[in-house]
């Protein structure tokens, strides 16, 4: 048996306590899961608005590719591709959300100057690279958010799991406990009471004996 059951004045305080603490958690856990939505609908506003604009900067970029491709041929603007350097400006870094880790990408774009000769390249290639950098920007961009949003969504499960248990399980567990307390030190008040007015009675009888 479960030894915080027993109707003490000491369990009585214990179960108000932890019934407060109980209650004061959900609050704290509701918040939180209020704040997490907020930013959750945020991001996946800005990442609509950014996968939108990717749709339309891909569309314009192809045609840029395509129209390089009919200008310099395919094989010249594969060289011109060949010299494009491997992405490394890009870091990692986090920030926190109500304790959920949001990556946050510091990005470093390429030099303005591109690193093919211009004197044996065409204005087309100029056009589709700086299609192709607007690309590679808004992925990154988008990649960003869509992975905050995720452990948002994620965090956001947690704190719903957590909260329900303490409005379904914790909190009625504690409430039946100090009811139960109450009523059975309300009883015995009761009995004790009783208990001395019988005394009392049987004094006063033998006093008057």
């Amino acid at each position: 048996m479960d030894t915080r059951s027993f109707p003490t004045k000491g369990n009585l305080m214990l179960a108000k306590n932890s019934l407060a603490l109980a209650n004061q958690g959900y609050d704290l856990m509701d918040k939180k899961r209020n704040i997490l939505i907020r930013e959750l609908m945020d991001l996946i506003d800005e990442a609509r608005t950014i996968q939108e604009e990717i749709d339309t900067t891909f569309t314009y970029g192809y045609q840029c590719l395509q129209a390089a491709n009919i200008d310099m041929g395919i094989s010249d603007v594969s060289q011109v591709a060949m010299t494009v350097p491997i992405e490394n400006s890009i870091q990692i870094q986090t920030r926190s959300i109500m304790g959920t880790e949001i990556p946050h990408v510091k990005y470093t774009p390429e030099s303005e100057f591109p690193t093919y000769s211009l004197s044996t390249t065409r204005e087309s290639i100029d056009i589709a690279r700086n299609a192709f950098r607007q690309i590679k920007e808004l992925s990154i961009k988008l990649a960003m958010v869509e992975n905050a949003a995720y452990r948002l969504a994620a965090n956001i499960k947690k704190t719903q799991k957590r909260a329900n248990a303490l409005k379904n399980i914790t909190i009625p567990t504690y409430n039946a406990l100090v009811y139960d307390i109450t009523n059975a030190l309300e009883e015995k008040e009761r009995e004790e009471f009783t208990r001395l007015k019988v005394i009392k009675r049987q004094q006063q009888n033998k006093r008057q004996a």
